[in-house]
């Protein structure tokens, strides 16, 4: 079997995957955690994304959630629509958003920095906030017409500290041509956010299964997350992965197994040594990626809202005390932690809790 300590190949990966049964996986998975973080205690966040429009040209076929522009049903949240689901989050002890718009040909640079410049300016350091993913941040470039750099230093200097690695899906050139041909190729994704890095932004990796990728495409995302991360000297916080929901899209198909998330989210753990965080997403599959704690996961969000997802059969589970008492009924101790604010991953996350909230605030899971 393979050694746990040294780095795992990618032909050692598929071959992991194909012939280790999940005790070996799980074990492999745990190693590598356990250089990162205290074995029990995991971390998480109540959040919540906020689509903010609904119109979209990218096309994916696994999305149910775009409208084209001039369609019915088409919108654009207002900045009091906005500013009231900030202050329901915070009602509920939350303290981090995400925001989600797709590739809306109507709205401009100067769009984005108003809206981001404003709620900086309203709610301070009470929130954080993920400005858009990397695959609007490049439609955005690309609208405004200016470089990466450019575009990166008019969000910082509108208040944006993050861009999350959100719209990647599978990082392999033949899964976009077959899915998302308008979602700009895999090296325009990574040339995108070595320019976010380059110039102070903070972002993160993600990846979406159960689509129709193959084991090898997995393998080949996770290798290209690897090399990055590599590259930029450890600069991606965290890993994200979840899981397509194929209600209502153009591509259906079914939803992927339990355990085939599970050993997933295993693998991902083992194979990315050098990223510190594996995220988990209870917003696509509720308390299974609770059970990814055993599997090599540290860290998990409690959403409260994501249109996307709900459209394609996402349904969130809002009693968060009962989403924490499963995490201690694992053995594990949730702690909370407040998204951080500094520069690189390094500098604020010295301890295996990460960044703990210290502000004290009515609401479920502060602790």
């Amino acid at each position: 079997m393979v050694d746990r300590v040294r780095r795992l190949s990618s032909s050692e990966a598929l071959a992991l995957w194909r012939k280790a049964d999940t005790t070996e996986l799980k074990a492999r998975a745990r190693a590598v955690r356990n250089r990162f973080h205290s074995p029990k205690t995991a971390t998480y966040t109540i959040m919540r994304i906020v689509n903010f429009t609904n119109v979209c040209v990218a096309q994916c076929d696994y999305c149910a959630f775009y409208v084209l522009p001039g369609h019915p049903g088409g919108y654009v949240l207002g900045l009091d629509e906005i500013f009231s689901r900030i202050d329901e989050l915070l009602s509920l002890g939350g303290d981090l958003l995400g925001f989600n718009g797709g590739f809306n040909p109507d709205l401009t640079l100067d769009f984005y920095c108003d809206t981001f410049r404003e709620i900086r300016r309203r709610y301070g350091e009470w929130i954080e906030f993920y400005a858009l993913t990397v695959a609007e941040f490049l439609y955005l470039a690309d609208r405004a017409r200016l470089t990466y750099d450019e575009c990166a230093r008019r969000l910082r200097d509108a208040g944006v500290l993050w861009i999350t690695g959100g719209g990647a899906e599978i990082l392999t050139e033949d899964f976009r041509l077959r899915h998302s041909r308008l979602k700009y190729s895999v090296e325009e994704f990574f040339e995108a956010q070595r320019a976010l890095i380059r110039n102070g932004l903070r972002t993160t990796a993600t990846m979406v299964i159960g689509f129709d990728e193959s084991l090898e495409e997995r393998i080949e995302h996770l290798e290209r997350i690897r090399d990055f991360q590599d590259e930029v000297g450890g600069a991606l916080y965290s890993f994200l992965v979840w899981t397509y929901k194929p209600l209502h899209t153009a591509l259906g198909g079914r939803e992927i197994s339990d355990e085939e998330y599970l050993r997933h989210v295993a693998l991902c753990r083992a194979f990315l040594d050098n990223i510190r965080h594996i995220r988990v997403s209870v917003l696509t599959r509720n308390e299974t990626a609770l059970r990814a704690l055993d599997y090599g996961a540290d860290d998990f969000d409690l959403p409260i809202e994501d249109e996307v997802t709900e459209k394609a059969g996402a349904v969130i589970e809002k009693d968060l005390e009962s989403l924490l008492s499963r995490v201690r009924k694992l053995g594990y101790s949730p702690v909370y932690r407040r998204t951080p604010r500094c520069p690189r991953s390094q500098d604020c996350d010295s301890s295996s809790e990460g960044s703990a909230r210290t502000v004290s605030r009515k609401g479920v899971g502060v602790e």
